[in-house]
């Protein structure tokens, strides 16, 4: 996979990723668009509020106000934008060896959203960006007078080399105090910082690798010496820096760091990679995902079984059956491990538009109506999720809704930028729906559709 570089405090990114949709990762893919591939799964997204919820209270921060979004992409990077999405690379879990430095990251990143850097880093472009255009004319100006084309290509590069180091600087001490900050938080958690500092190091190696191969978060987030002897400096002396994590953070951790190898990486390399004598459970889970992945359905449930006797309050143990039943096309089987799945974890929405489609696949007419009412639950949770309302469009569909069936499809497309297509929904939806809230919807989206309303809706 090619690498893409991100500053770390973005501000070009927001529209692409605002309209990027994703799957869940169950399905071992994730949709791209604009060259984003965003990565939906219950199991990860838990476990990194989990890590990020408590630091974010540390800042006086309402953790729902700060979104974390998964980029698939090998490298190391992560970065927040306007809006307070908080993206990490999958890259950068890969990297991770445990909880700890994955923790030290979202608290690094909670203290640029602390500090106000968002707001700033804006300004700073600008000036930047002013900075440059001044130089290159001057150098061009110069280079015509002179009548040297290749002074005026060197001056202005070299105007914009020092546009770029006068910002760099800027983001320099932008990194300082979001280190600073993330320190604190992470003592008022009694955390410790030590994972962050060994994810530092590590990648202080590669300052001296040349710039098209080293990782984003090299270059995005300057590793100063100084940054490196202050987070060390902070290890040195925090009464934290020896505590160990809440339990269960990295077990936790280190199932969902095999999970994502297993679905994002050939499943040959998995099981070349993971024995079979290998009795652990994130190994266990890995050849389980790479045997379902490879269409082995018996050898991979045989191996979830063991892994829910073994620990049977693990929602996503069960959750991953009924991918793996759903996907065997026994649709019906697969709903029961759904279920335990969203019984153990009622929040996690994902699973629930999971199981409503299994009911729906089913073909029976009795479950039709609870899958609309379980997809209903989850679009509230989660409006912006266009597999949910594609799945409400089929069951509404089956049941001879055709309104209602029209107006869920206008909402999908709605949700994946499809203009053309969400306003022809809307427009036949509008013509069969009664009077009421769902004719009024199906008008608010024709007429959102609209050109001279498009524009920020």
């Amino acid at each position: 996979m090619n690498r893409r570089r991100f500053c770390c405090l973005a501000c070009a990114g927001v529209t692409a990723l605002g309209a990027t949709t994703a799957v869940p990762l169950a399905a071992a893919h994730a949709a791209t668009q604009g060259g984003i591939e965003l990565l939906r799964d219950a199991e990860t997204e838990t476990l990194l509020r989990n890590f990020a919820d408590p630091l974010f209270r540390a800042a006086g921060i309402d953790p729902g106000l700060v979104r974390i979004l998964l980029v698939r992409d090998d490298a190391i990077n992560s970065f927040v934008t306007t809006g307070n999405r908080m993206v990490l690379f999958s890259g950068m879990i890969h990297a991770s060896t445990d909880a700890s430095e994955v923790i030290g990251v979202i608290a690094h990143e909670t203290g640029h959203i602390f500090e106000g850097h968002l707001a700033m880093l804006p300004d700073a472009l600008r000036q930047a960006y002013i900075q440059a255009i001044a130089g290159m004319l001057v150098a061009a100006a110069a280079g015509a007078a002179m009548g040297n084309g290749s002074a005026a290509v060197a001056g202005a590069l070299g105007a914009q080399h020092i546009a770029n180091r006068n910002l760099l600087g800027f983001t320099r001490d932008m990194e300082a105090q979001a280190d600073a900050a993330a320190m604190r938080f992470l003592d008022t958690l009694h955390w410790s910082a030590r994972g962050f500092l060994d994810l530092l190091d590590t990648l202080k190696g590669e300052e001296s690798l040349i710039t098209a191969n080293q990782d984003p978060y090299v270059q995005t987030h300057p590793l100063t010496q100084d940054r490196i002897d202050y987070v060390a400096h902070h290890v040195a002396e925090s009464p934290w820096s020896k505590a160990p994590l809440p339990a269960g953070f990295d077990s936790r951790y280190q199932l969902v760091r095999a999970k994502l190898d297993a679905f994002l990486k050939p499943s040959s390399l998995t099981l070349a990679r993971v024995a079979a004598t290998d009795t652990s459970a994130p190994a266990r889970y890995a050849r389980a995902i790479a045997l379902y992945r490879l269409s082995h359905t018996a050898p991979a449930l045989a191996l979830l079984k063991g892994l829910e006797a073994q620990d049977p309050g693990n929602p996503w143990f069960h959750e991953l059956e009924g991918q793996v039943l759903f996907d065997g096309g026994r649709p019906r089987e697969a709903i029961a491990p759904y279920q335990e799945a969203l019984r153990l974890a009622p929040g996690a929405e994902l699973i629930r538009g999971e199981l409503a489609r299994a009911m729906i696949e089913t073909g029976d007419p009795a479950l039709l109506r609870p899958a609309v009412t379980q997809l209903q639950i989850a679009i509230a949770a989660a409006p912006d999720q266009a597999e949910f309302w594609q799945a409400l469009a089929d069951a509404y569909g089956r049941l001879g809704a055709i309104g209602q069936a029209q107006l869920a499809s206008a909402e999908a497309a709605m949700v994946r930028g499809d203009i053309a297509r969400a306003k022809g929904f809307a427009i036949a939806a509008e013509k069969q729906l009664p009077p009421g809230p769902d004719r009024l919807r199906a008008q608010d989206i024709s007429n959102a559709t609209k050109k001279e309303n498009l524009e920020g809706f």
